[in-house]
């Protein structure tokens, strides 16, 4: 028996979380069982904590948790043996599939990414998906050319914006970051950043489709007003890879920052990236992120704090990369 965080929906159709001890003949099929050591919350964790599971849990009790690391403790796939160190990130394990919440999990070979060299589980899930996608697109922007000048980062306070601020850094950027906490500006200046932009700058709409040509690059992860406007300050040919929309969906731009300035708007997605992508991606990660930047960035947390800190990340409460040690 091993302690799990199980999602319940009653009759009435309101969801509860409890740490229950389950069975492995509950974990649902798959090639590899593993044991879990730590995992980590996302935006997507929150909304599959909450009322109706945001959209994405398709059926219940569920066991959420969008990443994972650990030891593969049996696998019936040659690719994986008994003590070997792997990461899960994406693939929709949590939403639609059972995923890390739990002291150990069940998936598919084909989810597992080895461990690469440089990381151990912990840093693994320090970075997690928010800094997966942060690789993800710096790469992306890299192969479309970073411009002189500033990058820039909106929402660079959470999860995704703290890696991409201390990955460019580090690749040797001039990195602004764009926060609506002034609180956090000494942790951003610690993770590289040279200037902070206050959120209130560009989170309104201009009438002008184009502004001065600010930014050789950006990494936007709250989509919305604040990324149509970022759009008409960008330099000609750069590009902006889009992450997230805690802004909002909508994207009340217009087409003139792509015809005249040939700019780019690249999206990422890290959930169904293919297996050969995310090795690059991971091994870059081990290589350019600076291991005492990613742990100035650690939340240490237990299972049991799960439920308010998906709660919190709902609300733009979370700073950082919070790291669960499962078995705490």
């Amino acid at each position: 028996m091993f302690d799990a965080l199980i999602v319940t929906k009653d009759e009435e159709g309101q969801t509860s979380a409890a740490i229950t001890q389950i069975s492995e003949d509950q974990l649902p099929e798959g090639e590899v069982l593993v044991a879990v050591e730590y995992t980590t919350v996302n935006y997507k964790d929150g909304l599959c904590m909450s009322a109706g599971g945001g959209g994405l849990v398709r059926n219940y009790p569920h066991v959420p948790g969008i990443d994972f690391s650990g030891t593969v403790e049996a696998s019936s796939d040659s690719r994986y043996k008994a003590g070997d160190k792997v990461v899960l990130t994406g693939w929709r394990v949590g939403e639609a599939y059972w995923g890390g919440y739990a002291q150990k999990a069940r998936v598919k070979a084909d989810w597992l990414v080895p461990l690469p060299q440089g990381l151990d589980t912990r840093q693994a899930m320090a970075v997690g998906t928010a800094g997966f996608t942060s690789m993800l697109s710096v790469m992306a922007l890299e192969d479309h050319g970073i411009k002189s000048g500033p990058v820039l980062v909106t929402g660079a306070a959470g999860g995704v914006g703290s890696v991409a601020v201390a990955i460019l850094a580090a690749l040797g950027h001039e990195v602004a970051g764009v926060t609506g906490r002034p609180e956090t500006a000494d942790y951003l200046t610690s993770l590289g950043a040279t200037q902070i932009v206050a959120r209130e700058e560009l989170n309104e709409t201009v009438k002008r489709p184009l502004e001065g040509e600010t930014w050789g690059g950006c990494v936007d992860a709250v989509g919305g007003a604040m990324l149509a406007r970022v759009l008409g300050q960008m330099q000609y040919g750069a590009s902006v890879a889009a992450v997230g929309l805690a802004g909002g969906a909508a994207l009340p731009a217009t087409v003139i920052p792509f015809l005249l300035r040939g700019v780019n708007l690249l999206g990422i997605d890290s959930v169904m990236q293919p297996y050969d992508n995310r090795l690059r991606a991971w091994e870059r990660i081990a290589k350019d992120l600076p291991m005492d930047k990613l742990e100035a960035m650690v939340v240490p947390a237990k299972m049991s704090d799960l439920p308010k800190l998906t709660a919190d990340i709902l609300k733009g409460q979370v700073q950082g990369r919070v790291v669960v040690d499962v078995n705490a």
